[in-house]
């Protein structure tokens, strides 16, 4: 596969992704399709083989070889399906002087002026009283519409929207007393609306992705913070496994979480037991002793894949000035002093090598000092399980835009580097 094949197939992913449910679903689905098998979590699982599981709007796949002991290791790519965006409240339809509007929550820390005059979707599951789930995405349906310059002239010295009064977003024209924003996204989904018990729905952009550029060098989409990673996992994971490369003395597994963009914390978040349910069931289907599962846990190594920053032209005193990572340079290994991400030294040596070892570049990045530092899951997956982490990702422009801006070959370099990984006895 090409960068330009890669990017292709991140948009079409990105495209049928418009919520962590979705980016689960749609992970499931290519994964089923390259023969691996959907486990419940209330059954019995095999000790070996391809298998995931969906938690909500996370999955966690892996690769147990034949020749697994109960004190091999685990080779992990953690990323996380969720994007900022706005969730539905209760009681959502809305509206004024004929206007149909929807009540929505702000999800995470969006870009609020990327999401004005764009057409948008709603996005999520619908939950039956019986509980039954099922997705539901609209296509085109609402948008956040801007004040005319003509009736805000200091529009262009300084835009401050109010997150109550300012983003309600329009859907149609009526009456909210006889129009039912649920009715809609029922009728879409084609469920009853009064069987439907709760819902988790959020606001998602409709852009198809876009290779643009003097050279073709640059991608546009939304969510690619952080189904970049995602997608470049589970690319990775799928190639390993379908050209029987994967090493008898390491277990693969893709840990893609939600809730990141608000904490984590979550029985589907990177803060919650996931991973460690999966992997203590891994380890017990091998029969290992908690001895030999801690052993195993020593031997595994996490990579934290997640979006990072790449150099603005026009904001360039907002980096550091030594460490000024540009698009189409590589991946980003990601350092902070105060382990906001899990890199040290060890991890970095390590990433340096599979980074040398599937021919892929990378680059540093560091926060500038006067610049707070974000955090990820990398930090999250150290503390909980005592497994060294390194925290990379893709270098962005626009982050927490509606849509963001990469390099068409950082994708594809990240997604070369953990399918090296998975292969690979650290």
């Amino acid at each position: 596969m090409t960068s330009l094949e890669h990017i292709q197939d991140l948009g079409a992913f990105i495209e049928a992704s418009p919520s962590s449910y979705h980016a689960a679903h749609e992970a499931g689905r290519r994964l089923t399709a390259a023969g691996f098998t959907r486990l419940a979590e209330s059954a019995e699982w095999p000790a070996r083989g391809r298998h995931f599981v969906i938690r909500d709007g996370a999955i966690i796949a892996w690769v147990v070889p034949e020749a697994a002991t109960a004190t091999t290791g685990f080779n992990i790519v953690g990323a996380h399906t969720d994007s900022p965006s706005f969730k539905l409240k209760p009681k959502p339809t809305t509206g004024r002087f004929g206007w149909l509007q929807a009540g929505v929550e702000v999800y995470g820390g969006p870009l609020l002026n990327s999401w004005l005059d764009r057409e948008l979707q709603f996005a999520g599951r619908l939950v039956d009283l019986d509980g039954t789930e099922t997705l539901v995405a609209t296509g085109p349906l609402l948008r956040f519409p801007q004040l005319a310059i003509h009736l805000d002239r200091a529009v262009n010295d300084g835009l401050k929207l109010d997150k109550q009064h300012h983003m309600n977003p329009v859907w149609g024209q009526g009456h909210p007393g006889r129009e039912d924003l649920l009715g809609l996204l029922a009728a879409k989904a084609g469920v009853e609306a009064a069987s439907i018990g709760g819902y988790d729905i959020l606001v998602a952009d409709t852009q198809p992705g876009q290779v643009f550029g003097a050279s073709n060098e640059f991608f546009a989409a939304g969510r690619m913070d952080n189904l970049t990673s995602v997608h470049a996992g589970l690319t990775a994971l799928i190639n390993a496994a379908d050209t029987h490369a994967l090493t008898g003395s390491v277990i693969s597994v893709l840990a893609a979480f939600d809730h990141e963009e608000i904490g984590s914390g979550s029985r589907s978040g990177a803060c919650g037991p996931f991973l460690e349910d999966i992997l203590t069931r891994v380890s017990d289907g091998l029969g290992a002793s908690v001895s030999e599962r801690r052993r195993a846990f020593a031997n595994s190594f996490a990579v934290s894949a997640d979006a990072g920053h790449a150099v603005h032209p026009n904001y360039s005193d907002r980096h550091d000035p030594a460490n000024v990572p540009v698009l189409n340079g590589g991946p980003l290994l990601k350092i902070n002093a105060n382990q906001r991400y899990a890199t040290d030294a060890t991890g970095a040596a390590i990433w340096a090598g599979l980074c040398a070892a599937a021919g892929a570049p990378y680059q540093e990045f560091v926060s500038n000092n006067d610049v707070p530092c974000g955090s990820t899951i990398g930090p999250l997956t150290a503390t909980r399980l005592g497994i060294r982490t390194v925290d990379v990702g893709t270098p962005l422009l626009s982050m927490h835009s509606a849509r963001e801006l990469c390099g068409v070959e950082d994708p594809f370099h990240l997604a070369r580097v953990a399918e090296t990984f998975f292969r690979t006895a650290l």
